[in-house]
């Protein structure tokens, strides 16, 4: 296994519960914004594991507030890290991907990506655009046995979403707020099955789906979801 992120101390923290699990586990601090830099982390597990199975895509960035509150350059960064990062990467796996008995492509989305979000649109843009890409390169990819889905969760309990809570827009917390390891238990069922879309939470689903075809529903249900939000936000301010 080689796990891959700007931190190398939380890098070598994970790397260490890992190997008392058994098995070799590799830490290749990577910034996948660098593009030129993904080549080099392709080829590094190779070298070092004889082979690469299966892919999980889950950097992700984000730049919540009015798109006018960023520089072009900071919407260009998020813009690589959601999406250009993870087409570069599979593109560089399929070769080994495709020797493999067991290839699989996880990329890691977001409701977002299911209904458009105000605040995060730039955001929600990359992460429509991963789950497109993760459907048609599952079809693209059927003959080949190369399984590829999509882990669409919703608000997940990590300093990505609690450690910037007075930017977080009020209806992302009208949503079960899910644990990573929730949504690691769906990362692993999806690179095992290769169903298509898993959702944090299944309720999640339900009303994006909604709020998507029925854009004046969404309008209708806004108050109450954003009155829904600010309650929780206050209870996640409240536990500190």
């Amino acid at each position: 296994m080689v796990l891959a992120a700007r931190g190398r101390a939380r890098l070598d923290e994970l790397a260490d519960e890992l190997r008392q699990l058994g098995g070799p586990v590799t830490v290749w601090p990577t910034d996948v914004a660098d593009l030129a830099s993904l080549p080099k982390l392709v080829d590094a597990t190779v070298a070092e594991h004889g082979g690469l199975d299966v892919l999980v895509n889950n950097a992700g960035a984000n730049a919540r507030g009015p798109l006018d509150d960023y520089a072009a350059d900071e919407l260009a960064r998020v813009v690589t890290i959601n999406l250009a990062a993870p087409v570069v990467l599979t593109r560089l796996a399929l070769p080994h991907l495709r020797r493999s008995s067991s290839g699989a492509v996880v990329n890691v989305a977001s409701l977002a990506g299911r209904l458009p979000l105000a605040h995060e649109a730039v955001y929600s843009a990359t992460k429509f655009g991963l789950r497109a890409f993760s459907f048609s390169l599952a079809d693209e990819l059927a003959e080949a046995g190369i399984k590829v889905s999509v882990v669409s969760p919703g608000p997940v309990d990590t300093g990505f979403i609690m450690d910037d809570l007075d930017s977080v827009p009020d209806i992302v917390l009208s949503q079960p707020v899910a644990s990573a390891d929730r949504v690691a238990e769906l990362i692993v069922a999806c690179a095992a099955d290769g169903r298509r879309e898993r959702v944090v939470a299944p309720m999640g689903r339900y009303l994006t789906t909604l709020g998507y075809l029925f854009p004046s529903l969404k309008r209708a249900l806004l108050p109450a979801m954003m009155r829904r939000g600010r309650r929780a936000k206050a209870r996640y301010r409240a536990r500190g």
